[in-house]
């Protein structure tokens, strides 16, 4: 760290991707323990439901983006995985960003082929980000 670093500088944000559970736990107690004033988490690819509650909880995360994973070999992303992530950041008051469906997007049981092009556009139409409220 640079030796003016201190707990960090103002217009640094540091994010961390986690696209399961086990890089969650494995990677988030890491974010939360470093000297850094701007937290951010990335389930970027997002391949299965994650649970971060107790990351949230802290009040050190600021952001929480989710999103699929694109290219021809792209695994699947569940929409109800966005959704559960979603209710985390409202229950503990923390940004959402729904940034991109994948190519491989799963919803309400019926798989969908989502041309790269499309992908943010989808996500955008599905209205579910959030912002910090003011209360």
């Amino acid at each position: 760290m640079p030796d003016d670093w201190n707990d960090g500088y103002s217009n640094v944000t540091i994010c961390s991707t986690c696209e399961n559970q086990e890089t969650a736990d494995e990677r988030l107690p890491i974010l939360l323990n470093l000297p850094i004033k701007h937290r951010e988490i990335i389930h970027e690819p997002m391949l299965e439901e994650i649970n971060i509650e107790k990351y949230l909880k802290s009040n050190k995360i600021e952001m929480v983006t989710c999103g699929g994973e694109s290219g021809p070999n792209a695994r699947i992303c569940n929409y109800d995985w966005i959704l559960n992530t979603r209710n985390q950041c409202i229950k503990y008051n923390v940004p959402f960003y729904f940034k991109q469906t994948g190519a491989n997007f799963v919803k309400e049981n019926k798989l969908y082929k989502v041309s790269r092009k499309d992908q943010m556009r989808q996500a955008h139409k599905a209205n579910i980000d959030i912002e910090k409220s003011l209360s």
